[in-house]
């Protein structure tokens, strides 16, 4: 159990530091990424970059 919250611990640090280089390359600004405005907050779902980095991901697990 506390191996499964180190791991998504490491991997929320690692996407939160990657966040500005990926936004510089155009991931977040893909169809299918919604931004919107809800109670005065804005709101960003990222779906298809998820899916995209999610397909890379596995790439390099199966060649790994």
């Amino acid at each position: 159990m506390i191996r499964w919250i180190i791991v998504v611990f490491l991997a929320l640090l690692l996407i939160s530091w990657l966040t500005p280089a990926l936004q510089k390359l155009g991931f977040g600004r893909l169809p299918g990424d919604f931004r919107f405005k809800l109670f005065g907050r804005q709101m960003f779902i990222p779906l298809t970059t998820t899916i995209l980095l999610s397909m890379v991901c596995a790439l390099i697990a199966k060649f790994l």
